[in-house]
């Protein structure tokens, strides 16, 4: 098979959709390293994985003075023409949307849907962003042949929110990158340790430090907790809310804020934490529960919506709104070691069925059943 892949946010997008869509195409070609994969991006950052990218015959760029000019008219209706030219057969679009013109030219088309929470909290989105989610992602789940939902909660939502026939949607997890799955020496957690002045013993927050991620909760919840916790996101205007409450309640030696470490180093800090807390309001999936379940950490996360399903038994489950709830969750893990101990083993354990092989087959027999 030839596969086309819309690879804007796999280049240029350092964390959550480009995290997937590296991840996604890595195993493939690990996998089924026989199909061709084609990457489709309008452009090229100055990093590291773009001046590699340059060297690989796999990268499709706008060929045209006019595509090149309208990158997002490009991706949105001239790509359809390249991918025919370049003998595309199906082609996925990673994260929410198609091009026009697929059908027309006998190209099959997936898209994969990670949420719709912009229908499901609208206060936290701009009336000009929902109106172009909205329209992007109808045309997208309306025109692909199929739709890939990331969690069973987004399946449930494309079917409530556009209608869409349950057979249309298949359901495949996401998984993460591998350095989460090797096990760290004492070695390497003490240079990391050393290199950016960490406690011995920290909780630990990964993700954007926006309001619907609840950050501000642990924060509160942390005040009488003996030990640190680290936060680890881009900097929003929401950390001025949480840098507000630091200062007002002399937390400032409790909490700390760092960003832009490595995929290695930031496997490695997973695994030195006592615990990984994730509150989380709402999210398609919530992949920084099965990157902290593979580097064996205890997992504090919300009691509702798709946080069971990636969490599985052995994560603790707080209500995100309870601050005394999650304390007190904090001190029975932190309290306990065999608690402790029992939540590494099992959460390792169901952590398995999100591994590459498994979603590699999946995705390629979703392929296949449409050509």
């Amino acid at each position: 098979m030839t596969i086309g892949f819309d690879a804007k946010r796999y280049f240029l997008n350092r964390t959550g959709l480009g995290n997937y869509s590296r991840d996604l195409v890595r195993i493939l070609e690990q996998y089924y390293p026989d199909n061709t994969y084609l990457k489709y991006t309008p452009r090229l950052d100055d990093n590291d994985l773009s001046k590699k990218a340059l060297i690989e015959e796999k990268i499709r760029l706008p060929k045209s003075t006019f595509n090149r000019a309208f990158p997002a008219l490009w991706r949105s209706f001239g790509i359809a023409s390249d991918l025919l030219n370049d003998g595309v057969e199906l082609f996925h679009g990673l994260t929410g949307e198609i091009p026009r013109g697929l059908k027309a030219r006998g190209i099959k088309s997936v898209v994969t849907i990670h949420d719709l929470i912009f229908l499901r909290y609208p206060e936290l989105y701009k009336p000009i962003d929902r109106w172009i989610y909205n329209k992007k992602f109808q045309l997208a789940v309306n025109h692909a042949d199929k739709i890939i939902a990331i969690s069973e909660q987004t399946k449930s939502d494309i079917i409530d929110y556009y209608a869409i026939p349950e057979h249309k949607i298949e359901v495949i997890y996401q998984g993460c990158h591998p350095a989460f799955k090797v096990p760290k020496s004492d070695d390497e957690q003490d240079k990391l340790r050393l290199k950016y002045n960490l406690p011995k013993d920290f909780l630990l927050n990964v993700g954007s430090i926006e309001k619907r991620k609840n950050v501000l909760q642990i924060v509160k919840a942390i005040q009488d907790i003996d030990i640190p916790l680290l936060i680890i996101g881009k900097k929003t205007p929401y950390l001025e809310e949480i840098n507000r409450y630091i200062i007002a309640n002399k937390l400032e030696r409790k909490v700390i804020i760092k960003q832009g470490f490595t995929i290695e180093e930031l496997s490695t800090i997973y695994s030195m934490a006592s615990i990984f807390i994730y509150p989380s309001i709402f999210e398609g999936f919530g992949i920084p529960i099965i990157e902290a379940l593979y580097a064996g950490t205890p997992v504090i996360t919300t009691n509702s919506g798709v946080f069971p399903e990636a969490g599985g038994p052995s994560s603790c489950y707080v209500d995100p709104s309870n601050v005394d709830e999650i304390n007190l969750a904090i001190k029975r893990i932190l309290g306990d070691s065999q608690t402790s101990a029992r939540m590494i083993s099992q959460g390792r354990h169901y952590v398995q069925k999100f591994n590459d092989e498994k979603i590699a087959s999946e995705l390629i027999n979703c392929y296949q059943s449409l050509l």
